[in-house]
């Protein structure tokens, strides 16, 4: 599988890694399942597993994905320590509700409960979920530029921000990565500038829900041109729009989800397809209803 950029401090991984957040929230397989289809992903290659504090039902499960993560590093027979773990920290869950908590102390409380959950002492690459609006976002990132300092982050990534954010961030410590979402169905990342930004300034670009997410990638297989594309090749829909996804840019990484082993190596495939300019350009010019 290719092998692209973090980001300056975070390494290299896979150009499609995992995403961790469909094994712990609502629908989520049980524990030996989701450890099944984590090996799964780590046996077909894939480098970087990403999560979150906040993978979860709720305030009480806070952990959950991260301590999946942990139990399947460790039950795996392969080189677990080859392998970049991303969590985030900056979101809560007060009765299942996503909500903003990105103050310092939060973050200082989130970061440390995230070594114990992931049984680390240091973190690969730690991200900001998301600006806190009640928070200056220079206090958010100097928190994340004290921990960095202090050993417990490897490297800084940010989520779910601006080319102006991202500046702003890189004046108080060095941004490795970012992680804003980015698929045919929503394509702000490319025409507000972030892929491009970060693709300059060296930095790695995590496309998160890269298929659409939820809905949205249950439209793929009778997409007009992407069904085409898929019947053309032998591969399935979801693999040509990573495929999609990944030609934005060298720096771009897919972290698409999973709750089975099929869909997990589905998304593997992807790697191997290169998709043609006459292609590319179909699907660049294609009408994607998020209705």
């Amino acid at each position: 599988m290719e092998i692209r950029s973090l980001g300056a401090g975070a390494g290299d991984v896979t150009c499609v890694g995992f995403g961790g957040m469909p094994l712990s929230t609502a629908g989520r397989p049980d524990a030996a399942e989701s450890v099944r289809v984590l090996h799964a992903a780590l046996d077909a290659g894939m480098t970087l597993i990403d999560t979150a504090d906040v993978y979860c039902l709720d305030d009480d499960d806070i952990g959950h994905n991260e301590r999946l993560v942990a139990r399947a590093l460790r039950e795996w027979s392969g080189d677990s320590d080859a392998i970049v773990v991303a969590t985030k920290g900056g979101l809560i869950r007060p009765a299942g509700r996503w909500e903003s908590d990105a103050r310092p102390e939060h973050l200082r409380s989130a970061c440390e409960a995230s070594l114990v959950a992931l049984g680390v002492d240091t973190i690969d690459l730690y991200q900001l979920h998301a600006p806190d609006q009640r928070v200056p976002l220079e206090e958010s990132v100097g928190a994340l530029a004290d921990l960095h300092v202090e050993g417990k982050i490897r490297a800084v990534g940010l989520s779910n921000v601006t080319v102006d954010q991202i500046q702003r961030a890189s004046a108080i410590v060095p941004v490795a990565s970012v992680q804003n979402r980015l698929s045919p169905f929503f394509r702000e990342a490319l025409q507000e500038g972030v892929v491009e930004h970060t693709n300059r300034e060296g930095m790695g670009f995590l496309a998160y829900s890269p298929v659409g997410g939820g809905r949205l990638n249950r439209k793929l297989p009778d997409h007009p041109v992407v069904s085409a594309i898929s019947r053309s090749r032998g591969v399935s829909a979801h693999a040509v729009v990573l495929a999609w996804v990944l030609g934005r840019a060298p720096n771009v990484i897919v972290i698409p989800g999973a709750r089975t082993v099929a869909h997990t190596l589905d998304s593997v495939a992807a790697a191997n397809i290169a998709l043609t300019e006459e292609e590319d350009r179909a699907i660049e010019r294609a009408e994607f209803s998020t209705a």
